[in-house]
């Protein structure tokens, strides 16, 4: 069976046509994207937003979709704190792990699903925002995404089967069971804002990627993209492309931003692999000041990292469990 069918992508919601809600989810951008064009706060647009829109109009039985209320909470907490960190340290090895950290037991606390909240808290330290306005416009967005999945699901067009989605996608978006991962992907953010700051990229760890990562180390063995690092890498560099492309030939209004989202959902389709972030891959541009070739090519050099120290975490995994079964290394 194609793997992306069986993740809920290719299932119909009460007879609905299966791009239903990828077509709500591209409308809801658009919403967010005029009301930011609008009011002059181009952060309005959380690229995250593209992710849990996605989602949980996509999958009405989702994890994410019945827990509005910590979709907000989770986000509007963790752009505080990130928030409160840009206003008092530096871009950095220590202010980054900081705020990840303080985003990670934020989620842990809430006993939350949202790992995009670690996008939420990252975001305003990357792109120097230090406003208060930033949590308030987080508030907004994501206030309106959790109406928006109340009214679909109390419309009735959700699966009348209990077991309608993939159980693996709600086991992603729980809380980890165990952290051995964790000096591997604290390893992966020191390792991507070195090379960043090397190279004059600092978007090599862009926002998106600490969810990519925190989900691939969390849940390698449920991770949909966790064993197509191919296609990982794909999605990620080509949505990078088109959200640049879209904003330098169409600008930053609300038609750019359904484009990206939505040429965004045919190339994951194309690609058989279900990466809600990397929608917000394509968002990311909206909100960068002057987004050019530079983007997709740290967005590139970040997933190939993350690529990298997954694959070496997994191998010494590996390498683990054969000395605990008593198996001699190969020579």
């Amino acid at each position: 069976m194609n793997r992306f069918r069986s993740r809920g992508l290719g299932q119909r919601v009460r007879g609905k046509p299966p791009w239903m809600g990828e077509l709500l989810s591209t409308l809801y951008i658009g919403l967010i994207a005029l009301l930011a064009q609008g009011s002059g706060l181009t952060y309005l647009l959380f690229p995250e937003l593209g992710a849990l829109s996605h989602d949980v109009f996509k999958r009405p039985d989702g994890l994410w979709a019945r827990a509005p209320g910590l979709l907000v909470l989770t986000t509007v907490l963790t752009a505080l704190s990130g928030t409160l960190i840009t206003r008092h340290l530096a871009y950095g090895v220590p202010a980054v792990l900081l705020d990840v950290g303080c985003s990670a037991l934020v989620i842990a606390v809430l006993r939350s699903p949202f790992a995009p909240a670690l996008s939420a808290g990252l975001m305003p330290l990357v792109l120097g925002i230090d406003s208060w306005l930033y949590p308030v416009a987080i508030l907004f967005g994501t206030g309106i995404l959790a109406v928006a999945t109340l009214l679909w699901r109390r419309v009735g067009w959700t699966s009348p089967e209990p077991a309608a989605h993939d159980p693996d996608d709600d086991v992603v978006e729980r809380a980890p069971l165990e952290y051995g991962w964790i000096p591997y992907f604290v390893a992966f953010l020191i390792l991507a804002i070195v090379l960043g700051e090397r190279l004059g990229l600092r978007f090599v760890l862009f926002p998106p990627l600490t969810v990519i990562a925190f989900e691939t180390f969390a849940h390698p063995t449920h991770c949909p993209w966790a064993h197509r690092p191919v296609a990982l890498l794909v999605a990620c560099t080509l949505t990078a492309a088109i959200g640049v492309v879209c904003v330098r030939l169409i600008g930053e209004g609300p038609l750019a931003a359904m484009l990206s989202i939505l040429a965004g959902a045919v190339l994951l389709r194309r690609l058989a692999v279900y990466v809600p972030p990397a929608l917000a891959v394509g968002l990311l541009p909206f909100v960068i000041a002057q987004p050019d070739w530079r983007f997709p090519l740290a967005a590139l050099l970040g997933t190939a990292l993350q690529i990298g120290m997954f694959a070496l975490w997994r191998l010494r995994e590996r390498l683990a469990q054969r000395v605990a079964d008593g198996v001699p290394p190969q020579r």
